[in-house]
């Protein structure tokens, strides 16, 4: 082996063992306590098996095929969905363009170049006299007039001549002390987190279109219910018309079933309203033009399934947010090394391999090359404390994450614990609305009976209709409300996303 080669292997070995280490802290995911379980689950009992959420389509627990058609489209046609899919595209670009970084840069370059040039002397006569011009080495002499005078100069020489030029040319940063793999290493877990934001993304927009879609189920029932009232309400005026057409009621009565009636067809009319507001959000949420689309009324289902809630240190696998918090920490970990690599010189390999002639012909040939190539160490000596000041922001940035990644753990202990207290809570409710909604019709009809038989007065009808009408709206308000918190259940828990499903780009 020559002394050439082996120099060449003795410098490539120690790049090699020197590209092994990389400055900056090594990352170790931020600490979080858990407790062991959810304070309000105590014996609540979930109705639904417990590999619900790893079925992926969790919305299918809900037994409708109306809004699984919806839900279907929310990945194809939601807006924010496709921004979040987008940006993950660009954080996976951006990872690519960091990779690069590894790799050396190498040019090619073909030139053509034209020169010319000559040299000549001149003698130039005032005005009145002559001048005659000398001779160059090529050309003739000029004889002018001007001024009153005549002269004659030499004019420049022109000589030119045709350069080929090719070559190549390649430089190496040699990632010695990490900063490529440590702007990669970030660049991946930024990447991650974009993944975790489209699937947080995702996620979101499931959860309120089944929201919506649940309210708007419930608008549906309430103007059933407001339907059966007017008709009732109607009938109980028919029958105060037709006593105080016999002489058995008094106009007061006939007045006071009017007013009611009128009062019931106000809230017939107006809950109109909150039902297209909530169709035209289930409208953008798939993607549509809100005048394109329509929903018939359907009625609303009575069972509220709802799905186990687990151990809170699941929790930590199970949210997007979670992930894509945690992946910034990762992220702002990896730039504290970028940071801190900015105190050791930066070593560059470069080199070129030339080939110049004037013939084209002969141009790639042993006699026309011109080769170098060698190492360069850059240093910064003085900065005025600029990579000290990046150092700090990096580790308070770092900090930062942290304390962000910690509090939405927080936050999303916090968001189990209220669904599971508010669907706890609200079952229970829901039996006695249930129980209160029977005891109120049979007092409505047991009223009527009696003001048929002119044992009471209209203003107890009115009252036992007003009663019942009030049950029935809460005992509905309290299945909506179930039916919404099952899903905001589902979606505190992940909506069975794991962190496993990140990429790993």
């Amino acid at each position: 082996m020559s002394e050439v080669s082996l120099r060449g292997t003795v410098t490539i070995a120690i790049v090699s063992l020197l590209s092994a280490c990389a400055v900056g802290p090594n990352y170790h995911r931020p600490k979080v306590d858990a407790a062991a379980s959810y304070k309000e689950a105590g014996d609540w009992k979930p109705s639904e098996p417990n590999d619900v959420l790893d079925r992926g389509n969790w919305w299918e627990v809900f037994r409708d095929d109306d809004l699984n058609k919806l839900e279907s489209k929310v990945d194809i046609s939601n807006q924010t969905v496709r921004a979040a899919a987008d940006a993950f595209d660009q954080s996976r670009a951006l990872l690519s363009e960091a990779r690069a970084g590894f790799w050396p840069t190498i040019g090619a370059s073909v030139s053509k170049v034209f020169s010319g040039g000559g040299s000549g002397a001149a003698v130039i006569t005032g005005a009145g006299g002559t001048g005659t011009g000398g001779t160059g080495t090529t050309g003739t002499g000029t004889t002018g007039t001007g001024g009153g005078g005549t002269g004659s100069s030499l004019g420049l020489l022109h000589k030119s001549g045709i350069t080929d030029t090719a070559g190549l040319s390649g430089s190496w940063d040699l990632d010695i002390w990490g900063k490529i793999r440590r702007t990669t290493e970030g660049a991946r877990a930024t990447a991650q987190a974009s993944a975790a934001a489209l699937a947080a993304a995702r996620l979101s927009a499931q959860a309120q279109l089944a929201t919506d879609y649940f309210e708007l189920r419930a608008q549906d029932q309430l103007q059933k219910l407001l339907d059966d009232t007017v008709e009732a309400e109607t009938q109980s005026l028919h029958i105060t018309e037709s006593r105080y057409k016999f002489g058995v009621a008094a106009r007061a009565d006939v007045v006071s079933a009017e007013t009611q009636l009128l009062a019931s067809q106000a809230q017939q009319v107006n809950a109109k309203i909150q039902r297209g507001v909530l169709e035209h959000a289930v409208a953008v949420l798939i993607g549509q033009q809100p005048a394109s689309f329509a929903l018939a009324a359907s009625t609303m289902r009575t069972d509220v399934p709802t799905v186990p809630a687990g151990v809170p240190s699941a929790l930590l696998e199970r949210r997007p947010d979670v992930a894509e918090s945690e992946r910034n920490v990762a992220s702002a970990n990896a730039q504290i090394g970028v940071a801190e690599a900015a105190y050791f010189p930066d070593l560059t390999l470069t080199g070129s391999d030339d080939y110049s002639s004037n013939t084209f012909r002969h141009l790639i040939s042993l006699p026309n090359r011109v080769w170098s190539w060698g190492p360069s160490l850059a240093e910064t000596l003085i900065d005025g404390g600029l990579r000290h000041a990046q150092v700090s922001a990096a580790r308070a940035q770092h900090d930062v994450t942290v304390d962000n990644y910690r509090q939405t753990v927080l936050t999303a202990f916090q968001q189990v614990e209220d669904d599971i207290v508010t669907l706890r809570v609200l079952e229970q409710q829901a039996v006695i609305e249930d129980k209160t909604v029977a005891a109120a019709r049979e007092a409505e009809k047991l009223t009527l009976n009696q003001y048929k038989a002119g044992t009471v007065p209209y203003s107890s009808v009115i009252a036992a209709q007003t009663t019942r009408l009030s049950a029935e709206q809460t005992a509905l308000s309290v299945l909506s409300q179930r039916l919404q918190t099952s899903v905001a259940l589902v979606e505190a828990l992940g909506g069975g996303w794991k962190a496993q499903d990140l990429p790993l780009p």
